[in-house]
């Protein structure tokens, strides 16, 4: 266990945090959590003790953190399958607050959350922004979504129990958005990264210069964005962009942060054990490989989750990290194992586009992907917007940049694509998670 315990609802304090303990404190925290967290989930949670039967694994069968590789996975549809409680661990009597996500794809993915819980996603969060150099006296302008969507309260409660002014604006009304941030002086804001580059392209037409503005951090996640959109966001505002990492199944918001280093994310294994599994075979890969992500809670009381597949493609990063911290990293998420594309039997992602188009020097980062089918053969449609002055240039100019720009996609995809340039302001802006892949072929 920890040598001193460290309440998860008391002030925080970055020397005191769990980020930072040996290792070896560290393992055995992890051990005993897990242990607690898989009697819970057998006891409580019918699909767990069934399939934990079905591998005749008992809870005091785990007597170390070797033993989690014998667990059973969990994937999306048995949260979808169980909707809306079967997989809650505790009564209603005890649940404070309902998430779900949006159900868009099917039934919406439900998930619980008590007292303990909420204080525990709320340690999260503190040490998130914490590790994004905020503190007390900042004033963070929160436009993630609030709702029934977890970012919202999640990084609310996290900026308050780091002592910071919290302005919950909520997404939306861009407009309101840059007279906030200008009138109210703020320090920070938490959004999406796509929908911040929709408020500095407001904030332009406006009159308004982001970078003139005490604004210096964003903390930015609920989507995979790029290096080169990082480069994008940081030259055009004069802040500071880091990406953080959560997902509803687990907390929301709160897995996993940069540091000032920027070089990967902590995350924060006293409450989230890590794996990197072969997304073919799900066994373990070796560190440093690439492979999905699976994550077990280890405080979560509601709602435990025991490897649970998230379908992100990341590695750990092996190397100390320059901040000091103890806890592991992983490599930025850049891209899905269910969001690649075949398009005529090459594998693609939504990523690999944004990163060649970003390298092209007139574009803007935004793009959508059109996929047709024309008399049996895949048809990829690019749909890139340019600059003002690049569209109201000569035709020659144009038609130079188009086939620059499917240069830059064949080189990083192998694939050659259509590349359509459009106006500014032409491809739908989001409020929320930006929407990159239009797929319109027959099913």
């Amino acid at each position: 266990m920890l040598a001193t315990p460290v309440s998860i609802a008391a002030p925080f304090h970055p020397a005191s945090a769990p980020d930072y303990v040996p290792l070896r404190q560290l393992r055995d925290l992890q051990l005993a959590r897990l242990r607690a967290t898989v009697r819970r989930a057998y006891h409580q949670v019918d699909l767990y003790r069934r399939r934990l039967d079905e591998r005749g694994i008992r809870p005091d069968d785990v007597t170390s953190l070797d033993v989690i590789r014998l667990l059973p996975f969990t994937v999306k549809a048995d949260l979808r399958d169980a909707y809306p409680f079967g997989l809650f661990a505790s009564p209603l009597t005890e649940v404070v607050r309902l998430h779900a996500s949006s159900g868009t794809t099917g039934k919406p993915i439900v998930v619980a959350y008590t007292r303990e819980d909420v204080d525990v996603w709320t340690n999260a969060m503190v040490r998130t922004l914490a590790s994004c150099g905020l503190g007390a006296g900042d004033v963070v302008q929160n436009a993630y979504g609030y709702g029934l969507f977890t970012g919202g309260l999640g990084a609310h409660y996290g900026a308050e129990g780091l002592g910071a002014t919290v302005i919950p604006i909520s997404g939306g009304n861009t407009d309101r958005q840059i007279m906030v941030m200008k009138d109210f002086r703020v320090t920070a804001i938490c959004s999406t990264p796509s929908y911040f580059v929709h408020v500095m392209e407001r904030a332009r037409e406006l009159g308004v210069d982001v970078r003139a503005l005490p604004l210096k951090v964003g903390v930015f996640g609920a989507e995979p964005w790029s290096e080169s959109m990082r480069r994008h966001i940081e030259a055009d505002s004069g802040i500071k962009a880091y990406d953080i990492y959560g997902l509803s199944e687990i907390i929301g918001p709160g897995v996993a942060s940069e540091c000032a280093a920027q070089e990967g994310l902590h995350i924060f294994e006293d409450h989230f054990y890590p794996e990197i599994v072969d997304p073919e075979t799900g066994e373990p890969v070796p560190d440093g490989e690439e492979g999905e992500l699976a994550l077990t809670t280890l405080s979560k009381h509601a709602m435990p989750m025991i490897r649970y597949r998230t379908r992100d493609i990341t590695r750990f990063l092996t190397a100390p990290c320059a901040c000091g911290r103890t806890i592991r990293r992983i490599q930025r998420i850049s891209r899905r194992s269910d969001d690649m594309l075949i398009v005529r039997g090459v594998n693609v992602y939504p990523s690999q586009i944004e990163t060649a188009l970003l390298e092209v020097e007139g574009t803007l980062p935004h793009y959508q992907i059109i996929l047709t089918r024309e008399r049996g053969l895949d048809r990829m449609e690019v749909q890139v917007e340019v600059t003002a002055e690049i569209f109201s240039d000569r035709v020659g100019a144009l038609e130079q940049l188009q086939m620059r720009l499917e240069q830059a996609i064949d080189r990083v995809t192998g694939l050659r694509v259509d590349v359509r340039l459009v106006e500014p302001r032409t491809i739908q802006r989001s409020e929320g998670k930006a929407r990159r892949v239009s797929d319109r072929r027959p099913q």
